[in-house]
């Protein structure tokens, strides 16, 4: 007989997206406890909720976090195949494979993705939590974000050169001693050099016009929003102002904010600790304290 997990160890597993794409994911926790689904931003991959999975599971969730189509592990799709309305269906394709009614846990782009997603679809979540994402962006932090993106098309030599140009994009950020964890975010290809995992079909579109249909889409989902909202914000970031704040909360009144001191667009990375308490605060509020996984107090 097959040895059973732990309920609290993080396993691989996959989803089916709405246009047949494999989309990788991790989950862990027990199964019948609480769902919350990780949505990582552009550019990233699941592994960038690595603690605040694991804190999630200790708390007593079932907790995923998957791969976008066209990032880390998942499937690269037709470069058509990148915009909101396919990250929506696909969205929709896991909530339904996990069953349920998950709470959602959007950054950046996969933010996007779950604001409309629950905007349109009124019982596919119970609660949402935004991580540094508004309607309207700033278009200097929404430059810098692509600039870094495009900047290195022919890759990398080594896994430090990528760390380098990482370090230079967060300087406000410690440089970790041992740039090896980048390695997850990276793909070795046969010309022996390391390129960013995500498929750069992805970020091919006008960026300008992508923008505008993002807000526009962003607004109409949000004055339809009638679950728990919160809004967490890098009070450094240059991405999403009080300004974008206060025209979300015009359309969606009971939405909650936490604005996070010393953290910048990557919350998760910069203040982890008090990223991860302000999400947990927040969903125990909403839905009172699970019982703790297995092997944790």
């Amino acid at each position: 007989m097959a040895a059973i997990p732990r309920l609290d160890t993080i396993v691989p597993c996959s989803f089916t997206g709405a246009g047949g794409n494999r989309l990788a994911a991790d989950a862990g926790g027990d199964p019948g406890a609480p769902g919350v689904l990780l949505l990582h931003g552009g550019g990233q991959t699941r592994h960038s909720w690595g603690q605040a999975q694991r804190d999630l599971i200790a708390a007593g969730y079932h907790v995923v976090s998957v791969d976008a189509r066209g990032h880390g592990e998942s499937d690269w799709v037709d470069a058509g195949e990148y915009t909101l309305a396919w990250q929506v269906a696909d969205l929709r394709a896991i909530v339904r494979q996990m069953g349920g009614r998950p709470a959602l846990v959007g950054a950046s782009m996969g933010g996007v993705a779950a604001l409309v997603a629950c905007g349109r679809l009124p019982d596919l979540a119970s609660a949402l939590v935004l991580v540094d994402v508004a309607p309207r962006l700033e278009p200097e932090g929404v430059d810098q974000i692509h600039r870094f993106m495009h900047a290195n098309p022919d890759g990398f030599a080594s896994i430090d050169e990528a760390a380098r140009a990482v370090a230079a994009y967060t300087p406000h950020r410690p440089r970790q001693p041992n740039p090896d964890g980048l390695r997850k975010n990276l793909r070795l290809r046969a010309n022996g050099r390391w390129y960013w995992h995500w498929d750069p079909a992805h970020f091919a579109a006008d960026r300008h016009a992508a923008l505008a249909h993002m807000t526009e889409c962003m607004l109409e989902a949000a004055d339809r929003i009638a679950i728990p909202v919160l809004l967490v914000r890098g009070r450094q970031s240059d991405v999403v102002s009080e300004a974008g704040v206060a025209e979300l909360r015009a359309h969606i009144p009971h939405l909650e904010y936490a604005d996070i001191d010393g953290a910048g667009h990557m919350i998760a990375g910069d203040k982890n600790d008090a990223f991860n308490g302000a999400m947990l605060q927040f969903l125990e509020r909403r839905f009172g304290a699970p019982a703790p996984a297995a092997g944790h107090p």
